[in-house]
């Protein structure tokens, strides 16, 4: 399978898992696609897409919780920035992603990570 049908078939696929957590793929197209072509190159390099922003820890259970989409694992995290760390996905109601900014999971409120 060739990059470009790749991507399509990890939008499609990545789109139907996001959804029903609140989350979209976000309006910034030209990042998206950035982003998925890299996903397709750590899945041909690694044997699964991995979040494309991330290093990939040495343990097993450290890069199982970086494969794309990460949310379940960083649900609170993520929530509360209302994006991915890579802003590849951002919460439904995100409709300009220029506020919007990593922020370590030290500065989150710890009564927001305990809903998560």
């Amino acid at each position: 399978m060739n990059v470009e049908s790749r991507k399509r078939a990890l939008r499609y696929m990545f789109e139907r898992a996001v959804d029903p957590l609140g989350y979209k793929f976000s309006p910034d197209e030209e990042l998206v696609d950035f982003l998925l072509e890299q996903e397709v190159y750590l899945e041909q390099k690694n044997g699964i897409s991995y979040c494309p922003c991330q290093g990939l820890p040495a343990d097993r259970e450290g890069r199982m919780k970086l494969v794309c989409p990460c949310i379940p694992f960083h649900r609170a995290q993520f929530d509360y920035m209302k994006c991915c760390w890579c802003l590849l996905y951002v919460h439904k109601d995100v409709t300009d992603t220029v506020g919007l900014r990593q922020i370590p999971v030290t500065e989150i409120p710890a009564a927001m990570l305990k809903r998560g």
